[in-house]
């Protein structure tokens, strides 16, 4: 099998029975300054049975985005744009997703994630840094079904349904020690669901203290695996972010999301992939930075950091060690 075909069986993984009925092809904008960048998100629209309209500069897209009209799709490829230039593009394509319905895929270099997250992390937008062409494909045809209202994405589903197995076996083992370190039974205490994510807080025990640097250790262990084994025998990208941030949070300092995706240990892109997932899980929230509207942090939310705590806390209380 060659890369063409590859990629077009990628891109009928997506595909609905509506495209066998005769419905019109998505219609895609692209905003490019390089050629070549243009030239790849092109190629990419073609192979997923979308439209191209002739790319457009940074400059033209951002004296008026709202002026392209009939569009599914927005693709901003970020390579060479001026920075104040990205900015208003960003933000402009962010309020066009949200008004119109529109699915954004904007593939950014390292140094430009933070003010790509600062202005898109909600759940029409997809960030992407040094993609692959399969990349490209997969974030292309998620995009084209969410601007149609169809939420099927194949890695999607697949990465949430990872979530929720990892958030369920946190919450069995912490309820377990919880379990076994109750003084009494008689009385259970209910405990905290959410039945979307599957996350279930474990009943209440003693307070226990928990210091940062006991969480730097076990992320510091984790990544010496990589001196020993193949990174993607161990790759967890969910886990090592939710103990990052929660370090973060215990030396009340704040993470960029560029510094997140390092933390995750995988290619930026999959980190960014997994970011919004756990976002829209809502274990992480997006924190604006007041001195510089370039720039995003992202932290746990209430309900992260409350699972992380108990999670945490039954673990020590067991006479166990956090993994």
């Amino acid at each position: 099998m060659n890369l063409r075909q590859a990629m077009a069986r990628l891109t009928m993984l997506h595909e609905g029975p509506g495209e066998s009925y005769g419905i019109a092809a998505p219609i895609a904008l692209i905003v490019a300054d390089d050629a070549r960048a243009a030239s790849e998100a092109i190629a990419a629209l073609e192979m997923t049975g979308c439209i191209a309209r002739k790319p457009v500069s940074f400059a033209e897209a951002s004296a008026d985005l709202s002026n392209y009209d009939g569009l599914d799709l927005i693709l901003i490829e970020a390579v060479a744009a001026p920075d104040a230039l990205l900015d208003v593009v960003l933000a402009r394509a962010d309020m066009l997703a949200r008004e119109r319905s529109l699915g954004v895929v904007a593939t950014v270099l390292p140094e430009q994630i933070d003010a790509a997250a600062a202005q898109l992390l909600g759940p029409r937008a997809q960030l992407l840094c040094n993609p692959g062409k399969a990349d490209r494909i997969s974030a292309i045809s998620t995009a084209k079904w969410r601007a149609r209202g169809v939420m099927d994405d194949v890695n999607r589903e697949a990465e949430s349904a990872r979530l929720r197995r990892l958030s369920e076996e946190v919450a069995r083992i912490a309820e377990t020690l919880a379990r076994l370190t109750r003084v009494d039974d008689a009385e259970p205490r209910g405990g905290v669901r959410d039945r979307g994510t599957g996350y279930r807080g474990p009943d209440a025990g003693p307070a226990v203290e928990i210091a940062p640097a006991e969480i730097r250790a076990v992320i510091r262990a984790r990544r010496l695996r990589a001196q020993f084994f193949a990174d993607e025998l161990f790759a967890d990208p969910a886990w090592d972010m939710l103990l990052d941030l929660f370090a973060a949070e215990l030396e009340r300092r704040q993470v960029s999301v560029s510094s997140l995706c390092i933390a995750a240990a995988v290619p930026p892109t999959t980190a960014l992939r997994w970011i919004g997932t756990l976002h829209d899980a809502g274990l992480f929230e997006r924190q604006a930075d007041p001195s510089d509207r370039r720039r995003a942090y992202i932290g746990l939310s209430s309900k992260g950091l409350e699972g992380m705590r108990s999670y945490a806390g039954a673990v020590k209380r067991a006479g166990l060690h956090l993994v």
